[in-house]
């Protein structure tokens, strides 16, 4: 069942002439796993942000569950799509539990029901250590675990998250990445993105963005990540 789907979407910045995004159409199904690989400035960040709908695109459109998301009611965030940030706000408690319980209180949520859904989320990601650390004493994998839980909490359809292996170290790296694929096996659809041959591990498929376009969608089971890189190299 397609869960996303994008059609001839474009988005190019204001300052300077930079097209971030020219007539992307792609789709995301339920429970699978797709990664967006491309260098630095290809337009993989954006085009993220605008499937969680953070930014809107300048032409196209992005349809989440049938929904058209670039009208005015397009706020889908916590509502079916969870967008992981790295970054965890003061205001929202001291330790790493009370990230998890605030946003839940925000929308309403009982706090007893909110405290039950966060150490669920912890453990599912296998950082309930965690919970009383502050975001300072986070480690860089205990932060990509932490931040995914606390998406986890809104039970999203969605979870898109940006370059989950940067600057983590190569042992913890594959954890990370089969934390994912197991995500997705149990029917949560993951977008991710990634600038290094290291982050396809477990994905349905690998799309390929280069200066804003589509620069090729491959199962990776069929088509190693050699042969992206080679593809890509060999464009000069």
């Amino acid at each position: 069942m397609t869960l996303l789907e994008l059609d001839h979407v474009g988005k190019r910045y204001k300052r300077g002439s930079r097209v971030a995004l020219d007539n992307v159409s792609m789709e995301i199904h339920a429970g699978e796993m797709v990664v967006v690989w491309g260098e630095r400035q290809s337009g993989r960040s954006t085009l993220l942000r605008i499937i969680a709908g953070i930014e809107t695109p300048d032409t196209g459109t992005v349809r989440f569950e049938g929904r058209d998301l670039t009208t005015r009611n397009r706020k889908k965030l916590g509502r079916g799509i969870g967008y992981c940030r790295r970054d965890f706000r003061r205001w929202r408690g001291p330790v790493v539990l009370d990230q998890l319980i605030a946003g839940q209180l925000g929308r309403r949520v009982p706090q007893s029901t909110a405290l039950a859904h966060a150490w669920k989320a912890l453990e599912r990601v296998q950082a309930r250590s965690c919970a009383e650390l502050a975001a300072t004493e986070l480690k860089t994998h205990e932060t990509i675990r932490v931040a995914i839980a606390r998406e986890l909490t809104c039970n999203p359809s969605l979870l898109v998250i940006d370059e989950p292996t940067l600057g983590v170290e190569p042992l913890d790296r594959d954890g990370i990445l089969k934390l994912l694929r197991s995500l997705a096996d149990e029917g949560t659809a993951i977008l991710s993105s990634t600038g290094e041959g290291t982050g396809f591990l477990g994905a349905d498929r690998v799309v390929a963005l280069d200066k804003g376009r589509l620069d090729g969608d491959l199962t990776p089971d069929l088509a190693p990540v050699t042969d992206l890189i080679r593809h890509r190299q060999a464009r000069g």
